[in-house]
């Protein structure tokens, strides 16, 4: 006898499941580096524009959206809740009330993907758009501004705090139009791969994009062809 799996899962769910290994991954890197843990977690978010791309090309299964929810919550939940943890752990420690706080908001941020994730795969699926921030946007925010420099506890912090609201918003957020998404993959594969190149140009690219479409996306993203 095979595994379950056999025949019931297809490519894009076996990019899906890569995805989520990468979130384990990623959190494993933190205890090693704070920058790979980004880039891992920033390869991951490659991962889920890819299994669309997959899915669209070659077909879907039922399980797909399942597991796209759960393979989320490890790379873009957990994953980068450990990385905020750890750049405040290095600047503050755990025995203070900053360091106990950041933990909370590490906790908090992925409590709320969680929600988010839930509500998508039960409300969302097949719309044009998803109310509250996609946790692979949150995610990304953190991994490009660590991979651009951004390494200031307190802002490292603030900014996964405003995000964890963000996810829980009722905010509509439109999906991107493929052209754009394959934009951005490029982008983050550069960011990924060559990350201090040209003075960490491409981080920095990748951080400006997602600050642009958290904060304009949701009057001013045209989704017409």
């Amino acid at each position: 006898m095979g595994p379950r799996f056999v025949g019931r899962l297809g490519l894009a769910d076996a990019v899906t499941t890569a995805n989520a290994a990468l979130g384990f991954v990623a959190v494993v890197a933190v205890t090693v580096d704070v920058a790979l843990a980004a880039r891992v977690v920033l390869l991951a978010a490659i991962a889920d524009g890819l299994d669309g791309l997959v899915a669209r090309q070659f077909g879907s299964t039922p399980a797909g959206e399942h597991l796209d929810s759960l393979a989320d919550v490890a790379s873009f939940s957990v994953a980068p809740a450990f990385v905020v943890v750890v750049v405040a752990r290095d600047a503050w420690g755990f025995e203070t009330t900053a360091g106990l706080a950041a933990v909370a908001v590490g906790a908090l941020f992925v409590a709320a993907g969680v929600v988010r994730l839930g509500l998508y795969t039960a409300y969302d699926t097949g719309n044009d758009h998803t109310e509250g921030v996609q946790t692979t946007l949150a995610a990304t925010l953190l991994a490009a501004g660590v991979l651009a420099g951004i390494d200031a506890p307190g802002l490292v912090v603030g900014s996964a705090a405003v995000l964890t609201l963000l996810m829980v918003s009722t905010v509509e957020y439109p999906d991107l139009l493929p052209r754009d998404a394959l934009a951005m993959g490029a982008v983050q594969a550069a960011a990924v791969a060559v990350p201090a190149s040209f003075s960490r140009v491409f981080p920095k690219a990748l951080l400006a994009w997602a600050v642009a479409y958290l904060l304009l996306s949701p009057r001013f993203y045209w989704r017409s062809a």
